[in-house]
Formats: structure tokens, sequence, C-alpha cells
């Protein structure tokens, strides 16, 4: 099996995944998501054995590296004793009601309403990235764009 370049990997799928990134870390984490994405594949790349979906096994990476910012988020101490309510900060990327609803949707349907919604991507490569079914990343979507529904036409 010949493996490209990890250089010509970076070129071809960095602006997808750091959307990606965005979508499901926020916009506040997702430099340090997507650098660490980064870094994983470039420490497994010489490891892979299959590289027929090298674009849904960068975004698996990032998605376990969401996981584990949202998993050390709720190991944190909180310093004070009560803490204050703060606004939702506007965001840069418009729509900020829509990417909370998006944030709050579970993550294998934020992911899957994401990948499709936003980079088009097969549901074929959809099922390997979420790890499953062609059958079950459809109703993943079908489930989270109907949450979004719900949500945005309150």
């Amino acid at each position: 099996m010949k493996l490209p370049p990890f250089q010509q990997l970076v070129d071809e799928h960095r602006v997808d995944l750091y959307r990606f990134c965005v979508a499901t870390a926020g916009s506040a984490a997702a430099d340090d998501v997507f650098q660490e994405s980064w870094v994983a594949a470039l420490r497994a790349y010489p490891k892979l054995r299959r590289a027929d979906n090298l674009r849904a096994w960068l975004f698996r990476i990032a998605q376990n590296k969401t996981v584990d910012l949202y998993r050390a988020r709720a190991r944190r101490p909180v310093p004070v004793e009560h803490l204050p309510e703060r606004p939702n900060p506007p965001r840069a990327d418009g729509e900020p009601e829509l990417w909370a609803a998006v944030h709050a949707l579970p993550p294998k349907q934020r992911t899957a309403v994401f990948c499709r919604a936003v980079l088009g991507m097969p549901y074929a490569e959809l099922a390997v990235l979420l790890d499953s079914s062609e059958e079950a990343a459809r109703r993943n979507v079908f489930e989270g764009l109907n949450r979004l529904r719900e949500e945005w036409t309150r």
C-alpha cells in the first residue's frame, strides 16, 4: 500500500477539517482540536494499514479529539461558589442561534449534520467516520436536521 505524502494530505483536507473542528468543538477550542488532530494523524500515519479513505480517518481523529476536549472540560473544577450568568458571545461565523442549536445536538448527530450539510460528505464516507452503517449515518443526519428545524422554528 502506497500512502501519499503527509503534506499532500494536509493540503487536501485542512480547510474542511478546520471547519469541522469549529462546528464540533466551537470557535474558541477549534484551533487546539485542529492542531491535536494533525499531530495525532502524523504520529499514526506511518503505521496506517489502509489508505482507502484518509479523509474519514482524519475526521474520525478530529471527532475523537473533540470528545476528549468535552470530557476534559467536564472534569475541570469550578473555582467559584456561584457561576455568574453570561450571555453567549456573538460569533464571527454568523447565525449564533443556529450554531448554538448545532452544538446542542448529540455528538453523532452534530457530526453527521455538519459533514453532510456543510461539507457535502457522502453517506458512505460519513458511515466510516461515525463507525456505523450507511443507514445509521442517514438516520443521524435526518434526526439532527429535524431537531434543528424544531429549534429554529420555535
